[in-house]
């Protein structure tokens, strides 16, 4: 028979076993579990000690205990000797008290194991508990008790712990237990997690063994990560932070059978994302209902809401929602109704395309086509506010806007009907509510209802004063914690979507009207997946923990949504990316603009050239996953930076530079200068190199330097591109042209420099403007000139003078 089981497994282990009479079970992380990542998680949360205290003193208590009992087993009464030397029985008594009621508030039985017990008790089989703890008998029975329930309690028969025989498994405890139970050791069938002391150690006693396997390698590495996420994201909170993870439990049943890795992120990452928001949005609809007059509607607004909704459905909630298609253009279409709301969308839009905004005020497209020919040739946003501003188009677009919210107010009467009074509960991913922002003066003037807002994720750009709320918000996270969430949402928007184009308008009796679908079918197929294993897991989740009362919507899983969020956000698994390379976004403007997720290639590119700083006014949507491949300290780097929001400059990133000889030519002259490059990433460094007006070829004087080096790029910018915030892959770039001087090429990138007179020789680009202009070489050394000095200028100087010259 195999060795290892599955938890799917497990209520099935006693089969092939007739002859057995005895389940042995281990308890923790086989019979109870729990809801924290690691088991000396619980320590965080306690009062009047840090979990490095707990540590020490139980590692202080074994080692007192081998000295003067030549074993390290040891009570919960001796550890706390040593943790509080100078206590009274009494204070060590009440943190003992504490520190088990902490165990009880963690701890829950998993269902596969009890499913197993309820069968052995159907076969008629005892039942007993060996297990390697420094609680006793009667304290870990209590604890099975508090932590699982009267029912999981009663089918226990007998509890053996290593703390009271003062051998662990490994070192006898079940062959002790055979004793003492007075039985054949064939007779008894052993199951649990640890390969050594419950496997290994049940062989060697003669029993019948399995080992629990709760996890394969990849998993435990996505768990881990989304430990070491929420260290850097709880940091100071109330409640002390536990690396909370109620989701190890369904995991360990349900994600062994999944074969399609778009599945598997559903269920293992989005699943534990959207379970908790589930339950909360549950929780919040109760609360409106018992201080509302009217009834509460709940609308998940579409199209980001559709995986919250069918999440919401499969967690066994009773309540009626409505998917409802409000888009952020219906949205805003809708909102202005007098003269104020349109000059204030037009303050707020300064950076956005003309024509987006035409399009949004519902101007046609051949007015559009009109009003940009009237534009100046860059179409300024004064000149486009002074042309809209005009008498009759506003006149038009306030009336067309009236229009609109009529048609809107009647989608709304088909798919709700809500009276006067009731209250709409708008429910989406976030993150700023804009849709509740446009839409909530209109319906409340239209229909006579309360408006509230209800988003995963909550960081509002300004303090609006509606009802708003966010089962992630400033009430548990700081602002730099938000911003960072929101930075990457996208990819969380593209997962959760209906598949269908983005409403734009309805029609005059109430249906909508979608703009064609911009994202691909390819696309489509694939988020179909990730949401089936999205609610799979919300389907099964609740399940898989057994405790006397259910504990849903908390804050642990508030954390533990956080946790994952972050974790896929900052620190993807590459089977995750693989899941993800062909994803688009939809802006949602309501013009069918899409924009990669994320590419890799460009991802190598910039980290080469700019450092981290190349993602800085990228359009792509998350940058994070750019990194895969070039290893944690990176991916870290940038997490850090952006949950702490650490203003660091460019030079804060480097501690060497090379100083890089140079000729400057304008085609009579000919000067030697150095330029300073500075490290990007990988071993390369960038050499930024003035041209001003363009009049000036360079000479790199890599032979003074290197015999080996690579040459990733030598491109020509604006100074002002160079130095702007606001990076562009490509923008503005002009690829340059070198001759080679004893250089030689080996392949793409790799030059061989055949004396210290070897240089590359760059000529500028033709002049376009009266912009500042430098070119930018990025290169990477790989092996240094034994004679490299700071020498005078090397005789190719009249080989650059002549060329230039002629």
């Amino acid at each position: 028979m195999h060795e290892t089981i599955l938890a799917s497994a497990l209520p099935r282990a006693l089969d092939g076993y007739d002859r057995v009479s005895i389940l042995s079970l281990d308890c923790f992380d086989t019979l109870l579990w729990r809801d924290t990542h690691a088991p000396s998680d619980v320590f965080r949360t306690l009062q009047g000690t840090t979990q490095q205290q707990r540590i020490w003193a139980e590692q202080r208590a074994r080692s007192r205990a081998m000295v003067q009992r030549h074993g390290k087993e040891v009570s919960i009464e001796d550890i706390y000797v040593q943790l509080l030397p100078n206590a009274e029985p009494a204070e060590r008594a009440a943190m003992i008290a504490d520190e088990l009621a902490a165990e009880a508030f963690h701890c829950f039985a998993f269902l596969p194991t009890v499913e197993l017990m309820r069968d052995a008790r159907r076969r008629g089989l005892k039942i007993v508990i060996i297990s390697d703890t420094y609680l006793n008998a009667v304290q870990l029975g209590d604890l099975i008790a508090r932590a699982a329930g009267d029912e999981v309690r009663s089918l226990i028969d007998e509890i053996f712990c290593s703390s009271e025989f003062g051998v662990s498994k490994s070192d006898g405890l079940i062959v002790r237990v055979i004793k003492k139970l007075g039985v054949r050791p064939e007779t008894i069938l052993h199951v649990g997690d640890n390969p050594k002391a419950d496997l290994a150690a049940g062989k060697a006693a003669g029993v019948h063994a399995l080992h629990l396997k709760q996890f394969s390698s990849a998993t435990e590495q996505r768990l881990r990560l989304e430990a070491a996420t929420s260290a850097m994201v709880d940091v100071g909170g109330l409640p002390r932070n536990g690396h909370i993870q109620p989701h190890r439990a369904p995991i360990a049943i349900g994600e062994p059978a999944i074969d399609d890795p778009a599945e598997l992120l559903g269920f293992t990452t989005i699943g534990p994302v959207l379970h908790g928001f589930a339950h909360w949005i549950a929780h919040e609809a109760a609360a409106l209902r018992a201080k509302r007059a009217g009834q509460v509607h709940i609308l998940f607004l579409m199209r980001d809401g559709h995986l919250p909704r069918l999440v919401f459905d499969a967690v066994g909630n009773d309540l009626a929602t409505h998917a409802a298609e409000i888009s952020r253009f219906t949205a805003t279409a809708a909102s202005f109704a007098t003269q104020e709301d349109v000059v204030h969308y037009l303050e707020t839009e300064t950076t956005t395309p003309a024509h987006v905004i035409l399009n949004q005020l519902l101007f046609e497209p051949q007015e559009q086509t009109v009003i940009l020919r009237s534009l100046p040739a860059d179409q300024n946003h004064v000149a486009l506010c002074k042309a809209i501003r005009s008498g009759s188009r506003m006149k038009q677009v306030l009336a067309r806007s009236s229009q609109f919210a009529e048609r809107l107010k009647a989608y709304l009467n088909a798919i709700v009907a809500p009276a006067v009074g009731d209250t709409l509960l708008m429910v989406d991913l976030g993150y700023n509510g804009s849709v509740q922002n446009q839409v909530e003066p209109v319906l409340r003037r239209m229909l006579g209802v309360d408006v509230a807002g209800r988003y995963l994720l909550l960081r509002e750009q300004e303090i609006s004063g509606l009802d708003k709320a966010g089962f992630i918000d400033a009430n548990g996270y700081d602002a730099d914690t938000l911003d960072a969430l929101c930075g990457n949402v996208a990819v969380l928007e593209q997962l959760c979507t209906a598949a269908q184009g983005s409403v734009v308008d309805y029609t005059a009796d109430g249906k909508p009207v979608r703009a064609v679908n911009a994202i691909k079918g390819g696309q489509s197929t694939v988020r179909d997946s990730v949401q089936r294993g999205t609610i799979a897991f919300a389907g099964g989740a609740d399940r898989a923990i057994i405790r006397p009362e259910p504990r849903t919507g908390s804050i642990g899983h508030q954390r533990a949504a956080v946790a994952a969020l972050a974790r896929l956000m900052f620190l993807p698994m590459p089977q995750e990316l693989a899941v993800l390379e062909q994803f688009q976004h939809d802006v949602n403007l309501g013009v069918g603009y899409t924009v990669p997720l994320f590419d890799p290639a460009i991802g190598r590119q910039g980290l080469r050239q700019r450092g981290l700083f190349y993602m800085r006014g990228e359009e792509r949507m998350y940058l994070p996953a750019e990194l895969n491949g070039e290893g944690l300290a990176v991916k870290l780097t940038l997490f850090a930076q952006r949950r702490f929001g650490l203003a660091l400059k460019y030079a804060d990133f480097f501690d060497k530079t090379i100083t890089l000889p140079v000729l400057i030519a304008d085609g009579r002259n000919v000067e030697t200068a150095t330029i300073t490059a500075t490290p990007t990433h990988d071993g390369y460094y960038i050499a930024p190199i003035p041209i001003h007006d363009c009049r000036y070829a360079v000479g790199l004087q890599f032979g003074r330097l290197y015999e080996w080096l690579q040459v990733e790029s030598a491109v020509f910018m604006p100074v002002d591109r160079f130095l702007s915030e606001q990076q562009r892959a490509g923008a503005e770039q002009v690829n340059a042209v070198p001759t080679l001087e004893g250089m030689e090429r080996n392949g793409a990138h790799l030059f061989r420099c055949e004396d210290e007179a070897s240089f590359m020789m760059i000529p500028p680009p033709p002049r376009k403007d009266a912009r500042a202009m430098m070119l930018a070489v990025v290169f990477r050394p790989i092996t240094e000139r034994a004679t490299a000095r700071a020498a005078a200028p090397i005789d190719a100087r009249a080989a650059l003078v002549g060329e230039d010259v002629e």
